[in-house]
This record gives structure tokens, C-alpha cells and sequence, in this order.
């Protein structure tokens, strides 16, 4: 059995549509079609049934999916462990957060290209209590994402790259004199809850005793930074480096200690077949920070 079929079958199964896996795949649609033929022959069983443009999974292919999974790792690491070279084979499958995709990577897979241009870097965007849970399955190498607020899995690797400090921030022209009173004073924009960036707020407000006035609760420092320009709150949020809050419309103010930080870092699996590859793209995004 040709483990690339199972790759194919895996892709339309967590797409949703052969039309998407062929776009993920860099396949025509037909070619994913005739895969999943010939898979199905093989098993002698019928994988898909089709639902307008999408397709489901038959009784027949919940049953294989787990093992499918796995036997597709398994072959990629027996092939990356083969590696006669100084790293293993490619491609290294990493997971990132909407903030690691458009500041830390774009300068790093520049000079990946340039240093390991016969190694793929697969991208997977998520959030990051998804991307944890693939790496700790398996399904990633390894991911960029914020630090839980509890221990990660003994099995795994974490280096952190960028830890940021909670700040205020307010409209420019607002004057303040005093951060806590602010904070209780204005109409505040709440970083949601559901998040780590949102519980560590939480954990500050309530570690000094401040009950704001709470207007929105909002998910992603984008749209909150948008609403403080426009005059609708104030906000407390992690301070990203070479954020320009001027040029966003804000200002940002220090807060009392104790501060919180919220830390981004790359985690993985400390026995990966790749784990090489990820101390090297780690090793890279140092330089790259310098």
C-alpha cells in the first residue's frame, strides 16, 4: 500500500472537500480523486461519500483514521531518521499562532530558504492549546505559540522567544497620572477570558483589586488597539515588540508591580526523529531577533 494515498485520503478527511486537500496537496482535484480510488480498491472499501461539494467519511473510514494517522508518521520519521545528512529530511510541520505567522517567521524562513533549501517548512495556523495538543500527538513537529498558564507535558522541549508585559493603553491625547485609577475610572475593553493574554488581565485586575468598567470583551490585540484609538475604552494587553502605538493611535503606559508577562515561545517533542530541525529553526529565529 503506497502511504501517500493515506496522506491524500488524511488531507480530504481533515479538509473537508477533495477540492481543498488538492489545494493543500499543490494536486489537481482529479488526482486526489483517482488516490482515494485507488486506496479505496485496495481496502475494498468505500472511504467517502459525498455531500454536495463536501465529502464525509464512510463507517469503513472512521474505523482507519487513527491508524492511518499513525502509520503516516511513523513512515515520515523512519524517512527522516534514513537521513544520511547533517539534519533529517524535511518537511518539518509547524504550527503558529496568527502573531508568530506575521512577526516572528516571515525574516527566519527567508534564511531557512537560503541555508536548507532542500528542507519544507509545512505550516499549520491555530490557536495555541490547538497547536500543543497536535504537537503533543504527534500531528506537528513542533509549534509557536503562547505559554500555557500551567506545565507543559514532560515530553516536551520549550525555548521561549519573546516574553511581553502587560501595558495600558489609551487613546494618544489621553493624559494619565495614575495607571490603577485609570483603569477603574475609563470605560475598559477586556482582553477575552478564553485566552492566556485575557486570563493573565484577569489575574492582574483582580491581583490589585480593580473592578473596571468593563464595555467589550474582545479576542485579539488588533481590534482592541482599534477600538482605544477610536475612543471606545482603555485596554490592558501584552506589549508586542516593534508595535508602533503611535502610528496605531495609542499611547502605552507602564503598570505597577508586579507585572505579568506573557511569554511566546516554539515547543516540541523531545524524542522527534526532527527534533534537530527545530533546534535549527530555533537557532535561526535567535539570530534573527539579534
Amino acid at each position: 500500500m503506497d502511504t501517500l494515498f493515506l496522506e491524500t485520503f488524511l488531507a480530504v478527511i481533515d479538509c473537508g472537500s477533495i477540492a481543498a486537500a488538492a489545494r493543500q496537496l499543490d494536486l489537481a482535484p482529479t488526482t486526489v480523486a483517482q488516490q482515494i480510488k485507488a486506496l479505496e480498491k485496495q481496502l475494498d472499501n468505500a472511504l467517502l461519500r459525498r455531500s454536495g461539494h463536501t465529502v464525509k467519511p464512510t463507517a469503513a473510514a472512521h474505523r482507519i483514521i487513527e491508524r492511518a494517522r499513525l502509520i503516516v508518521r511513523e513512515t515520515r520519521d523512519l524517512r527522516a531518521s534514513a537521513s544520511s545528512g547533517v539534519l533529517p529530511v524535511g518537511p518539518l510541520r509547524l504550527g503558529a499562532t496568527q502573531y508568530a505567522l506575521m512577526q516572528l517567521l516571515p525574516p527566519s524562513l527567508h534564511e531557512w530558504r537560503r541555508r536548507y533549501p532542500e528542507i519544507e517548512i509545512y505550516i499549520e495556523p491555530g490557536n495555541s492549546q490547538e497547536l500543543m495538543e497536535q504537537v503533543v500527538s504527534g500531528d506537528l513537529d513542533a509549534a509557536l505559540i503562547v505559554h500555557p498558564l500551567f506545565a507543559l507535558p514532560k515530553s516536551c522541549e520549550w525555548v521561549a522567544l519573546v516574553e511581553e508585559p502587560l501595558v495600558l493603553i489609551t487613546p494618544t491625547a489621553m493624559q494619565v497620572e495614575d495607571v490603577l485609577a485609570t483603569l477603574v475610572e475609563e470605560p475598559f475593553i477586556r482582553f477575552s477570558r478564553k485566552v492566556v493574554g485575557g486570563k493573565l488581565v484577569e489575574a492582574y485586575l483582580q491581583g490589585h483589586g480593580l473592578k473596571p468598567k468593563s464595555q467589550f470583551e474582545l479576542d485579539g490585540i488588533d481590534i482592541i488597539v482599534k477600538f482605544v484609538a477610536e475612543g471606545l475604552g482603555v485596554a490592558l494587553v501584552p506589549d508586542r515588540p516593534k508595535a508602533n502605538h503611535e502610528a496605531q493611535g495609542v499611547r502605552r503606559w507602564e503598570v505597577p508591580e508586579p507585572r505579568l508577562f506573557r511569554t511566546l515561545g516554539i515547543i516540541w517533542q523531545r524524542a522527534s526523529v526532527r527534533a534537530p530541525l527545530v533546534v535549527a529553526l530555533n537557532e535561526l529565529m535567535a539570530e534573527q531577533a539579534i
